[in-house]
């Protein structure tokens, strides 16, 4: 695989745009921080004229199609988000496949079309994390990483505090209140054309079972499909949720490989925990 270069951007991503749903994270990326840039979050990538391996500054692995390992190789990487088949047969190539993990998880992909979105009934609306309690919001974020991501709470609450800043900054991620109280938190981690990819849902244990999920990301979709945004993506993390998807629209296209290293780790000969 050759690395990609500036003049070459956009026809690679023109292959990626062609099947969105499976490229959201290295497309938006992309399209916020640039190629090569210095965001943790910037894009490196490879391509082999079908297929693409794309690395962020901070070491995340985000492959689209069947890329071959070797731009993996001998780089510091933190994990591997993709479509299962796809980040399962790279993680092999690269001699990854074993290595201790603080996250090995394969969750279902939802695909919506927002012309048959269905918001349930109920009440409370939809306003902006600016205009709810910080404090409380930055504790459901670092609540949320820690039940989704399995990361430590000391970190997560860490992660939480500048998270909670990008999403306000970005104008992301919205809250349903009812009574004038937050009862459930839903955004968008990813946007690109006329497509989001929802992420971020969070309702506390004691509000769970009420419906405020599947409401809270159905109003937030509403909103967004009046200002032009026609398809959503997104993955479940359990039976519940699944249920919640389901019942406003969206069906299974497919499942996801999330693998994040417990430490930084380097694919191929003699790979292992970087030091």
């Amino acid at each position: 695989m050759r690395r990609v270069t500036p003049d070459a951007v956009g026809a690679i991503t023109g292959v990626m745009a062609a099947r969105a749903h499976l490229a959201m994270f290295p497309l938006s990326n992309l399209a916020r921080f640039g190629l090569d840039g210095v965001d943790d979050l910037a894009m490196s990538l490879w391509w082999d004229g079908a297929s693409v391996v794309g690395v962020t500054r901070s070491g995340m692995v985000l492959p689209f199609g069947d890329p071959a390992a070797a731009a993996i190789v001998d780089r510091d990487l933190v994990g591997v988000i993709g479509e299962r088949r796809v980040a399962r047969a790279l993680l092999a190539a690269a001699g990854l496949s074993g290595v201790a993990a603080t996250l090995d998880r394969d969750v279902p992909q939802f695909l919506l079309d927002l012309a048959s979105l269905v918001v349930p009934p109920g009440p409370g609306q939809i306003v902006p994390l600016a205009e709810v309690d910080q404090t409380r919001l930055t504790g459901w974020i670092a609540a949320y990483t820690v039940e989704a991501l399995n990361v430590d709470p000391v970190r997560a609450q860490a992660q939480a505090e500048i998270s909670i800043n990008r999403y306000i900054a970005a104008r992301s991620h919205h809250v349903l209140c009812v009574d004038d109280s937050p009862v459930a938190l839903t955004g968008v981690n990813a946007k690109v054309a006329d497509m989001v990819q929802v992420g971020g849902v969070y309702v506390p244990p004691a509000l769970r079972g009420r419906g405020h999920a599947r409401r809270a990301v159905a109003m937030d979709l509403a909103r967004l499909r009046d200002g032009g945004v026609r398809r959503a993506t997104l993955f479940a993390s359990g039976p519940a949720a699944v249920r919640a998807y389901r019942s406003i629209g969206f069906t299974v296209v497919g499942d996801w490989t999330l693998f994040l290293f417990d430490g930084p780790q380097r694919g191929g000969p003699g790979h292992g925990t970087v030091h």
